[in-house]
């Protein structure tokens, strides 16, 4: 399970180190890809595997199962850590989301995610208001 907050910087190769705690989860390598809400994911190959396979059942014919595949599949990379723990970021996926010198990486359960910090900034601060919380979660059966 990722969890956890964590900052680290990009280097001018694109170069980011994860976080040792994901280390073990992730192996030698992983899938980054885009994500939803303006952030980068970082997917176990199992994981990967598994979300495949889910978007591979959905029908084809539906326009926003479609729009989903290509929106990860489109954008995603297989990368594999470095001696020192760290991933290849490519232009790509950091030009997607303006990622510049430094990140934020935090756990989202089954995978985790690579935040610009002022995106992240902004996401948090929503994360602050209780009441907005509590009605948006109400439908969730949490």
């Amino acid at each position: 399970m990722f969890t956890g907050e964590y900052r680290h910087t990009v280097d001018d190769k694109g170069r980011m180190a994860v976080p040792a705690k994901f280390r073990v989860q992730l192996g030698a390598g992983a899938v980054v890809s885009r994500w939803l809400d303006a952030c980068l994911a970082i997917h176990t190959q199992q994981g990967w595997d598994e979300l495949a396979a889910k978007v591979a059942a959905l029908p084809i014919t539906d326009q926003n199962a479609r729009r989903f595949a290509r929106l990860i599949f489109a954008g995603a990379a297989e990368v594999e850590l470095d001696r020192q723990g760290r991933i290849l970021l490519p232009a790509y996926l950091r030009d997607h989301i303006a990622l510049g010198g430094d990140a934020v990486v935090v756990g989202s359960r089954d995978h985790a995610e690579i935040w610009v910090p002022s995106t992240w900034a902004t996401y948090a601060e929503q994360l602050e208001d209780a009441d907005a919380l509590a009605e948006a979660f109400q439908g969730l059966g949490i």
